[in-house]
């Protein structure tokens, strides 16, 4: 799924991950990134042998992260993870 944005892209991928929130995690990611410049690609993917998510958020100027959410600490939560974007990725535009 590809967001547009003013001018900017957000690109979003959950596999694995079922289906509690995902509509919320979406928009709630997007909300985190619309005011950042540039393009912006999330991967989530989910373990079947495990509750824990992989995410990795590429961006400009060869940014990437990752981060490994844990089901059992509750960060699997839409507000949880938008606290973790947007402590992950540069700040915003001034």
């Amino acid at each position: 799924m590809v967001i547009f944005s003013g001018g900017m892209a957000v690109s979003m991928e959950m596999q694995h991950t079922g289906d509690s929130g995902l509509a919320e995690v979406r928009a709630i990611i997007e909300h985190v990134l619309a005011d950042r410049p540039g393009n912006w690609r999330v991967s989530t993917i989910g373990s079947q042998a495990n509750d824990r998510w992989e995410m990795k958020i590429f961006g400009p100027k060869a940014f990437e992260r990752s981060y490994t959410l844990e089901g059992a600490a509750g960060e699997h939560d839409p507000q949880r993870i938008a606290t973790l974007v947007a402590r992950m990725v540069p700040g915003r535009k001034p």
